[in-house]
C-alpha cells in the first residue's frame, strides 16, 4: 500500500467531506464558465435583446453590435441589437427598467444615463434602483477645438481670453444635455469664464458651422474632428483625458492648466434590477472576454473607444458617483428637460 494510500484511509468522515467540498468548488466554477452551462442559466437560452438608446450608426450603437456579436459567440446563445432612439437614451432605458431580470433584456446605455438623472425633472425610473449593472464596456475621450483663425492656441491662452472678452466667445453644443455640452459648461464653472452656449440639433450642424467660422470652439470627440485637425481646418486646444492622446499630438490634458478637469464620454451594459447574481456574473464574463478579443478592441479603437471591461461592482459605484458629478455641472448650467 503507498503512503498516499495510508494516508487517505486516515482521513475522518468530517475531513473527507471537507476535501471533497474543496474540490468541488473549482470544479463548479469551470462547469459553470462552460457554454452551455452559461446559457442555461441565462433566459433558458433564449435570445438575448440588447437595447440601444440612440439610433443606427452612432458610437453607441456600433459598440453594442461589436460587443454583441463576439458576446453572442461567447455565450453560444443568439444577441439581437435593438435600437431606440428618443430622449437621451431614456425611452430604452425605461424598456430594460421594466423588464423580466432574467438576463434576456439588456442595456448598452451611455453618459446621459447619468447626466439625466438631474437634467430631467421627472424620469420614468431611478437610473440606479431600478438597474442592474454589469461593466463599464469603454470611454471615449474628446477634444476641445477651435477655428485656426481663433487667437488661442492651448488652454491658458483661451481662458485669458475669455476673461478679457466675456460674452464674445461661444461654444457650438451639438446636443442639450449631451456629456460634450457638459463638458464645456464644466470648463466654463472651474476656470470661471463667460463664454456663449450656440445650441444646434445635432453634432454635424454644429461642426459644419465651426469649420465655417460660424461658432468658435467646440467639445467634440475625437474620430468626429480627427480628420479635420490633419486637414488644418480645426485646431486642438486640449484634450479631456487625464494624458495626452496619441492622435493629437502636442496637444496638452485641460486638466494641466484645470486642475480636477477630466470629461470622457463612457458606454456601459446594464440589465434590470433584481437579476440574479450568477446571471449578471455569466453576463460579465462574457462582456469581458469579448473586450479581450483583439478583432472587438480594434473595432473599439476606431471608434477613439478605450476598452475598459471593469467589475458590476466597480462599474456601480462608478454610475452613483457619476451622478453626483454632473448634477453639480447641470445645476451651474441651469439646462433643465421636462
Amino acid at each position: 500500500m503507498s503512503l498516499d494510500t495510508v494516508a487517505k484511509t486516515r482521513l475522518s468522515g468530517r475531513q473527507r467531506r471537507r476535501a471533497t467540498a474543496t474540490l468541488t468548488i473549482p470544479l463548479l466554477a469551470a462547469l459553470l464558465a462552460l457554454p452551455g452551462m452559461v446559457r442555461a442559466e441565462i433566459a433558458g437560452g433564449k435570445p438575448i435583446r440588447l437595447l440601444v438608446g440612440a439610433p443606427p450608426g452612432g458610437t453607441t450603437d456600433t459598440l453594442a453590435r461589436a460587443l454583441g456579436q463576439e458576446m453572442a459567440k461567447v455565450l453560444n446563445q443568439t444577441v439581437v441589437v435593438e435600437n431606440r432612439p428618443g430622449a437621451g437614451g431614456n425611452i430604452a432605458a425605461d424598456m430594460v427598467a421594466k423588464a423580466a431580470p432574467d438576463g434576456s433584456t439588456l442595456l448598452m446605455s451611455f453618459t446621459s444615463h447619468t447626466i439625466n438623472a438631474s437634467l430631467y425633472k421627472k424620469l420614468p425610473f431611478d437610473p440606479v434602483a431600478d438597474f442592474t449593472p454589469i461593466t463599464l464596456v469603454a470611454t471615449v475621450p474628446s477634444v476641445l477645438v477651435a477655428a485656426p483663425s481663433l487667437p488661442a492656441s492651448d488652454i491658458p491662452q483661451l481662458i485669458k481670453l475669455a476673461k478679457a472678452q466675456p460674452g464674445k466667445l461661444n461654444f457650438g453644443i451639438g446636443s442639450v444635455g449631451s456629456s460634450l455640452h457638459m463638458a464645456g459648461d464644466m470648463f466654463k464653472m472651474m476656470t470661471g469664464t463667460y463664454i456663449v452656449n450656440i445650441p444646434y440639433k445635432g453634432t454635424n450642424p454644429a461642426l459644419t458651422d465651426l469649420l465655417a467660422g460660424q461658432v468658435d470652439l467646440m467639445f467634440a470627440s475625437t474620430i468626429n474632428v480627427l480628420p479635420h485637425v490633419k486637414a488644418g481646418k480645426l485646431k486642438v486646444l486640449g484634450v479631456t483625458s487625464p494624458a495626452p492622446l496619441p492622435q493629437f499630438p502636442g496637444a496638452a490634458p485641460i486638466g494641466a492648466t484645470v486642475k480636477g478637469f477630466e470629461s470622457n464620454a463612457w458606454f456601459g451594459l446594464f440589465g434590470p434590477a433584481g437579476m440574479p447574481a450568477e446571471v449578471t456574473q455569466a453576463l460579465y464574463q462574457a462582456a469581458r472576454k469579448s473586450l479581450d478579443n483583439p478583432n472587438v478592441t480594434k473595432r473599439l479603437e476606431a471608434d477613439g473607444a478605450q476598452p475598459v471591461g471593469n467589475s458590476p461592482e466597480t462599474f456601480g459605484a462608478f454610475v452613483r458617483q457619476d451622478i453626483k458629478r454632473w448634477a453639480t455641472v447641470v445645476k451651474y448650467s441651469g439646462a433643465t428637460v421636462e
